[in-house]
This record gives C-alpha cells, structure tokens and sequence, in this order.
C-alpha cells in the first residue's frame, strides 16, 4: 500500500474525499500527458466511513482533533484525497495515519533539517501534501493516501489556537465538506470557562434554521457548555432518494462568559492566564484621523467601496469625537488641517469632501502618514481639553511607497519617530499588491495591528467591520503589573487601548513557592476618572477546578502561555535584524519545539512514510499571507516503511534562509553561487541592445532560455548606454511549451496564438509537466518536471530609479535535475565546479581586493565586489558579496561571451 503526501495549517475544519483510480488505463491528454481519472468515491467502492470533528475549549484555548476512517471494499487499490481547512492562527501539533494495523506519526523538528532531510523536493516543490491560502481566514491542509483492497485506512489531525474575543463574542468555526454521505459523521464541542458561560449560539450555513434546530444540541449551564451534531445518513440527503449530502458550508458555535467579576486570573501547575475585559465604563470620546490613499491604484470598485465605507464609519462617530481626514496620492491634502469636533454640520461637510475627492498621482505614503501624525500631536499638545481622548491613526493603502520618501527603513524610522508610542496606529492593506509585511512591521512598532482588505464585493463591510472593533475605547494607557519575584516570562501586559467587545489576554510563569504572593494591579485611565483595581487568587477556587477538569486544565494553561509567547516572539522578530533577530527567533524555535507546534520556524515529517528516495513527507506552515500559494510539481507516491530513526536536529541559521541562487540581473550581472564553497563568483556581459543570449541549453531535453537585451531609455549623457533583459523566452519542446515574458505581458505558446497575460493577473497554468505561477505584479515561476524551476522577476520604473526602462531579472531555483551537458552562461555552471583564490592583496581601488583565481586551468586576476539579489526587493535588492570576474567573464565561461549569441528567443 502506498501513502501520498502532507502539509500544515490551522483553525477548524473541512473534509473532502475524492476517490482516484489507481489502476487501469488513464485518459490522456492531447499532448500526451497523463490526466487524472476522478471517480465517484461511494459508488466506487470507497466511502468515508467515519468523520468525527472533536473540539475540547478550555479558558479560550482550544484543542481540535480531526478523525476519519476511509474504506476501500473495490479489489483494486484506490487513491483517496483529504482536504482539511484550519485557521490561520493555530497550530498543527499532531498528525497520524494508521493503515494494515501500522501509525505513522508526525516529528517535528527544526526546518532546516526537516528541509535538509527532504531537499529534492523542497526545491521543486512535490510536497507530500500541499499547503496554501484557503479564503481569508483559513489555510487548506491536502493530503492523498493509496488505500489497498479491502483495507481501510484512518487519518487523525490536531492542531491548536486561542480564541480571541472581538465584538462580544468567541468564534469556533469548522468548515464541512465531505462531499459524500458519511455512515459515521460527527462535530462535538466541549467548553470549560470557569468565569461562567453567558451564552451560547450555533449556526450552520448549509441547514434551514428549522432543521439546524432539529439536529443540532446545545446546552450550557455554569462553567460548562456543549454542542453535539450528528446527523444520521438520512437526515445528511439533500432529498430522501438523493445520494447528495446537504454538509457543505460553515458550522459555527459562538459564545461569552460572565463578567460579574473584573478579575479573572486562573493558575495552574506554575501558569497563569489572566483575562480582562471589565465591563460598564464609559465610552472614551476619541480623536481619529483617517489616512486615505487615493493613488490612481485605487481607480473603480476601490475608491467606490472605500468612500461608502468611510460615510458609514463617519456617521458612527460621536458628538464628542474628534477628527480629521488626510488624503494621499503624489501630493497630500488634509480636509482641515486639524481635528475638528463630530458635529452634524461637520459631518455633512465630511461627507461631502468624501464624495467629491478624486484620484491623482503616485503613493505618497510617508507624506500621508507624517500629516495624520502631525496633527494628532498638534492636538494632544496644544488642545489640553483633547489631551484625554484616545487617540487613534488608521491608514488605509492598495500599493507601495513610490513618491516622496519611498525607502522602507526610512519609512519605519520617521512613523516611530513621529508617533513616540502615544497612540496607535492601524494599517489596512488592499488587495493584494500591498506590501502587508512591511505594513506590519510598521503597526507592530507602534501599537497596532495590521489588516488585509481583501478586493470584493464586501470590501465595504470589511473596512466597517474592522472600524468597529476598534470604534469604542474603553480605556487607554492600560498595564497589568505582576510582583516580580513571583512571575516570569510574562506575555504583553501593556496596552495602548481597550476597546469594547474584546479582551485583553496576559499569561507567565509563577515562581515555585510564589502562590501566595501572586496578584494582578491593573492600571488605566477611564473616562473622566483613572482605572485601578488588584485581583487576587482564590486558591480555594482553583482546586475545585483542578478537581473539575484536571490535568486537562494544567495542560491547557500552560500551553496557552507557550502559544501567546510564540506567537509574540514571531512577531517581535518581523521587527528585528542581525543577532537580536536570530536570538527571538531561536527562541521561538526552542519554544516551538519544546510544544511540538508546527510554525514558520519548525516543520513535521512523518516517521515511516518514504517515497521511493527514501524521503519522508513534510508538514509545513507558510509565513505570511501575502499571496495565495499552490505548490508546483508533481505529487509524489509515499509508500508503509518500517519506521526509521529521525535524524538529530541541526541548529538552525536564520540569516542563511533562503539559500543564494544562480542568476542574471540588471544590467546584467551574473552570479554564479557556488555551494560548494559557501561562495559567489559573478562577471558582467557588455552587449548592445536587440542581441539575443542563451541562458540555459540542456541538450538531451531541448529545454532552453534565452534573454533578448533591450538599452535604457534615459542613459546619462557621457555614459554607455546600460543593457538589460527586456525579453526571455522558455520553452520545453518535449511537451511543445514555450512562454515569451517581457515587463509588460506573459504568452503561452505565442507560435500558435496562445493566451496573452499581463502582469496585473494572478494565475496557476499548467501545461503537461510544466506549472506557471504569476504573481501578480512581481514575479512568476515556472516549474518543469524532471527538470528545473526558475523565477523571473519583474522591475518597475519607479520615482528615484537609475533605470528608466522597465526589465527583468531571471533566477535559478533548482537545476539538480538538469543533464550533465547542460550550457549557456547560467546553465554551464548548474553542475559542481572547482576553482581555487589565493594571493589576497589590494588592488587598483585600494578599497577592493584583488586575488588570483584558478579555475579550468586559467589564471585570472579577480576582484572582490558586490552585486545584488532582487529576488526580495524588486527596487533595493540584497547585497551579495562575491569575487568579479573581468571582461565578459572570460576565463570563466567556456570560449568567449559572443559563442552564446543565438539568432531568437525560441
């Protein structure tokens, strides 16, 4: 029997089967190629015998373990697919498959050496299983298993989160799909909050509120609540004699707890968790100012949806609010240049200034957010009756920095600067060609959050809904101090604001013998009035929980801790470089390990599963967002080992992720990276404009690259004219695929009239073994089975450019697979090379080094240099250090540069 295939991810869940045959004939493709044969699972023989979603809440944390039993009754194998959405916010913490009576089980390590232990298909990306975005809050976990006849096989998931309080409520959301009418289906939701639970809702998307009543039971009393759905196979039809299953959609149980206490601090084992949402103050009146991008970007439904949103937020402001609006396209404009009281004529003008601004220009944005700042501070500093309000930023932006000042760091530096930690500042992303990192970094650096707006129908509702949160503050400057010979390790205890309908969460280790010193003060300043109270422990309290849910409760406190303290270290790291980056994130490493939670620092493999390389498949959780990702390559087909020792753990060098690549870029430069020896070498080739390079030329395949050079539109006069590649074109004929790129537009197969993409696109194309990604407008990678995968960057002209003409860069990601006759001026060099550098000494710029190189059998005299990697930045690039070899390389290269000249790109 054969196993394919895992990846990692989380929040609640959703199963999907599809059966494949897994013998027979399959149908082909006009090209050729093998085409997947989907059949219909239950008919086929193979049904889900059993899905069971078990959720286990205690004090916000929440413990999901996902189980379900396939059977295959056919006498041939078969192919089954699991599909599993999980939040974004948790974390996998186990994974197990059990088949013929043997469990293979999950191992996380480091993901260095995870990714060491399965490079091959790390570079090319045949994941085991794939991992990717899954709408907006969800991440898809995929797996594919080969069950055997007459076997069956069981899969158990479980991964972890805290749930976080927004608008009054905690969200427990699992998606249901099984796509078949499961013998065995059940969701179970146990809930322990010893404040008491106030209430307790469910909904599920895909039943009439009438049946959903019918089949769903919930109850809840004191500290206890429970919701059970299992519908037998009947009530699942959507009709009596259909064989469609009516689960398809979201399962959703929302709850509170009491607040008849301000306090709410829980001890277990040496951990605390401390809850604090009080409840009847005041509303704080507020000063906001609103930073606008109206960059051309932002032209259509954006600027639309935008200004619908920013008339409903306006009139839910407050008489006794204060604000302001500030507007940035390459210039900026504010409505009045100060905060101005929320009163009905103010907001009608408001309104008005709202509905007839139109776009222009570029994206101004440290001008824009300077200006909202600016006049913040002017009203805390000179308006002492507006010195008590809370004062909130919220910049809204589709694009990146490109008028004005547009360098990052710099960015950062003057917010920080501006802002001094008084108020926070909250980033809403558009779409998808946003930087969110950088907006991140910038909202973690001064109190705030970051939040994708996602390019919809809803995107209006979206940008309410995060107003909303954030609309009502409760009280500002909020701290909550520990004695410190009793706590260590503490979470974030200080807050610039709490805003009604969330929760402010602290938790930390107490010293051994430390109990009964162990309180709470919490200090802020309310409406009119300063906030103060101490909690206690009630000792008596907490044993009488322990003996309610035991260990569980031990259990789940301290991991509580563990999950709020990685989460916070990685974000902390967002904000750092060199060393003090690498030792957060070697903590959080140690961390993540010591809890065995799957997180951007660590990966799973699963001990047993082998492919016939003898590599074990890889869970992993992606870093961000940003973009939706699908893995490229080929499923690989896992097959039941005996179970083998895991390799030791390696230490794990943050710096060094991701490796350098071979490349060509700008004007142009080539770097060869050596792994061999840690090392770079890199030359230059002069060539004028129209003159067509070969790149790569594998001779046994015939795939080929080649880069036309096109000249710069504005070279400085007294200058030669700078060269770069404005045209590639790729192409595999073993599978007749060729893709022309140029900055303004990708083709397929343009030979024949293929399809026309620009930039603006993000699409997935497949063609036999050969996978595009287009990331819209920054890069695309193609990946070719038993071959290579490369990146094509692409570079803008931007405000403040050397280059006045748009290009690209062309990087090699993997070339393992390549034949050993491989050539071309990048693709000559994918095979190990030897060379030798010795006789350091100054050379004719006293502040470069000269050496003597050997390599090939030539002597050369090479020169320490710098070039660059713009895989990243695509305006700034990373600084590569490497030694530069002269005249077009020569010496280097195999003959002179001009025998790489070929008449076209194809």
């Amino acid at each position: 029997m054969g196993l394919r295939g895992l990846p990692c991810m989380c929040l609640l869940s959703l199963l999907t089967l599809q059966a494949v045959a897994a013998q027979g004939s399959p149908t082909s493709n006009p090209k050729g190629g093998k085409k997947r044969m989907a059949v219909d699972a239950a008919a086929d023989g193979v049904v889900i015998r059993s899905l069971k979603v078990n959720c286990k809440v205690t004090s916000r944390f929440a413990h999901y373990v996902i189980t379900s039993q396939v059977i295959n009754s056919a006498d041939t194998a078969k192919e089954v697919s699991f599909n599993v959405e999980i939040p974004k916010t948790a974390f996998i913490s186990d994974f197990a498959i059990t088949a013929d009576e043997n469990t293979f089980i999950g191992d996380i390590k480091d993901k260095v050496t995870a990714w060491k232990q399965y490079r091959k298909a790390a570079i090319s990306g045949e994941n085991a299983g794939l991992v990717r975005a899954s709408g907006r809050t969800m991440e898809q976990f995929s797996i594919h298993i080969m069950v055997g006849p007459q076997s069956k096989a069981t899969f158990r998931l479980t991964y972890e989160e805290v749930l976080r309080r927004k608008l009054m409520q905690y969200d427990i959301v699992i998606k249901v799909k099984p796509k078949q009418l499961v013998q065995h289906f059940e969701i179970d939701v146990d809930i322990f909050e010893p404040q008491g639970i106030r209430n307790l809702d469910v909904e599920a998307s895909f039943l009439p509120k009438k049946l959903a009543a019918q089949l769903i039971k919930k109850s809840f009393s004191g500290k206890k609540g429970h919701v059970l759905f299992r519908p037998t196979v009947s009530q699942q039809q959507t009709c009596p004699t259909c064989s469609t299953t009516l689960l398809n959609g979201d399962f959703k149980v929302t709850y509170d707890v009491n607040r008849d206490n301000v306090c709410d601090l829980l001890v277990a084992n040496n951990y605390f968790a401390h809850f604090f949402a009080p409840q009847n103050l005041r509303k704080l009146n507020k000063n906001v100012v609103f930073v606008i991008d109206i960059s051309t970007s932002m032209e259509g439904q954006k600027v639309r949806q935008t200004k619908e949103a920013l008339h409903k937020i306006l009139g839910d402001l407050r008489p006794e609010d204060h604000f302001d609006l500030v507007l940035f396209g390459s210039a900026v404009q504010s409505w009045k240049g100060s905060l101005v009281q929320a009163s009905p004529a103010n907001l009608e003008a408001a309104r008005n200034f709202v509905k007839q601004f139109s776009l222009a220009g570029a994206t101004n944005l440290n001008g824009g957010l300077l200006t909202g700042i600016g006049i913040l501070n002017e009203a805390q500093q000179s308006h002492p009756e507006l010195s008590n309000h809370a004062s909130i930023l919220i910049m809204l932006t589709d694009g990146e920095p490109t008028e004005g000042v547009t360098d990052r760091t710099q960015i950062l530096k003057n917010v920080r600067d501006a802002i001094k930690g008084r108020f926070p500042l909250y980033n809403l992303g558009f779409g998808h060609d946003v930087d969110l990192n950088f907006l991140e970094v910038m909202s973690l650096e001064n109190n705030g959050r970051v939040q994708r707006i996602y390019e919809d129908h809803d995107a209006t509702q979206q940008l309410q809904g995060f107003y909303e949160q954030v609309a009502n503050p409760l009280l500002r400057d909020v701290e909550l101090l520990y004695p410190r010979e009793a706590v260590s390790d503490l979470t974030q205890h200080r807050h610039k604001q709490y805003y009604e309908g969330s929760e402010i969460m602290v938790a930390g280790r107490i010293a051994d013998h430390k109990l009964s010193s162990f309180k709470a003060d919490v200090r802020a300043h309310a409406e009119g009035q300063e906030f103060m109270t101490t909690c206690l422990v009630d000792e008596e309290e907490m044993k009488k929980l322990l003996r309610e849910r035991g260990h569980m409760l031990e259990n789940h406190v301290e991991r509580l801790w563990a999950y709020l303290t990685i989460q916070e270290l990685l974000a902390k790291r967002m904000k750092l470089e060199g060393k003090e980056k690498a030792n957060v994130s070697a903590k959080a490493l140690e961390m993540s390990l010591a809890y065995q939670f799957v997180t951007p620092l660590t990966s799973m493999t699963v001990r047993g599963m082998a492919d016939q390389d003898g590599l074990e498949p890889i869970i992993d959780k992606p870093l961000d967002d940003s973009l939706p990702l699908e893995m490229v390559g080929p499923r690989k087909t896992f097959m039941l080992e005996a179970s083998q020792p895991a390799p030791t753990h390696s230490s794990l060098n943050i710096e060094k992720l991701p490796d350098q690549v071979t490349s060509v870029d700008a004007d142009p430069h080539f770097l060869i990276h050596v792994p061999q020896k840690e090392d770079t070498l890199c030359f230059n080739i002069n060539e004028e404009p129209g003159v067509v390079l070969s790149l790569v030329q594998d001779p046994d395949t015939g795939f080929s690259v080649n880069g036309q050079l096109i000249g710069d539109k504005a070279g400085s006069p007294g200058k030669p004219e700078g060269t770069y590649f404005g045209r590639l074109g790729i192409a595999n004929p073993a599978t007749d695929f060729q893709l022309e790129v140029t900055p303004q537009n990708i083709t397929l197969n343009p030979g024949s009239g293929g399809p026309v993409f620009s930039w603006r696109d993000q699409a997935f194309l497949r063609q036999n073994e050969v996978l595009v990604t287009i990331n819209r407008k920054r890069n695309l990678v193609v990946s070719v089975e038993d071959g290579g995968t490369f990146e094509v960057v692409l570079h803008r002209v931007w405000r403040g450019s050397a280059v006045r003409q748009d290009f690209l860069g062309f990087y090699v990601l993997d070339s393992h697979r390549m034949s050993a006759r491989t050539h071309g001026l990048l693709g000559q060099f994918f095979h190990p090379f030897d060379y030798k550098v010795s006789d350091l000494h100054p050379g004719s710029d006293p502040t470069k080094t000269d050496a003597t190189m050997v390599v090939k059998n030539r002597r050369l005299t090479v020169t320490r240099g710098l070039q660059k990697d713009y895989r990243k930045d695509p305006r700034h690039g990373a600084e590569v250090i490497c030694w530069f070899i002269h005249n077009n390389g020569d010496g280097l290269i195999d003959g002179v540069h001009t025998d790489y000249i070929v008449p076209d790109i194809f």
